[in-house]
């Protein structure tokens, strides 16, 4: 059975920092492409990042790039986002979700797993 178990959300002050992580089970990650979503209050769920499988590269959304870093643990089945400089506009839902697919994608259709969400709020 495929669990994904995500933690790590919170409140937090404008520039500082956040690791989520999210803890598979019943699959290997690492024969998954992994991305991690966002949706705000009253917007689209958006990507803001993706590792694809069996590669090193990762992509990032433009307004997270520089700042948020994402990363697995092959023995631990784990994945992280580490977000450092947090911004208000940062707010939102995050999932983590898998595609078995070795390509990226933005539409949230695409992908077949999907974790409970977490939230990160940041506000002074």
């Amino acid at each position: 059975q495929v669990q994904l178990v995500e933690s790590g959300g919170g409140l937090v002050q404008p520039g500082a920092s956040l690791r989520l992580s999210c803890a598979a089970s019943g699959f290997t990650s690492d024969d998954y492409t992994i991305a991690w979503f966002r949706q705000a209050p009253g917007k689209e769920r958006e990507a803001v990042s993706c590792m694809r499988k069996n590669s090193n590269s990762t992509w990032y959304a433009g307004s997270v790039k520089g700042r948020f870093t994402a990363s697995r643990d092959t023995a631990k089945n784990t994945l992280y986002l580490q977000m450092n400089s947090l911004k208000v506009e940062d707010t939102a839902v995050y999932y983590c979700t898998f595609r078995r697919s070795p390509l990226c994608s933005a539409s949230p259709a695409a992908y077949e797993y999907w974790d409970q969400g977490t939230q990160v709020t940041v506000s002074s």
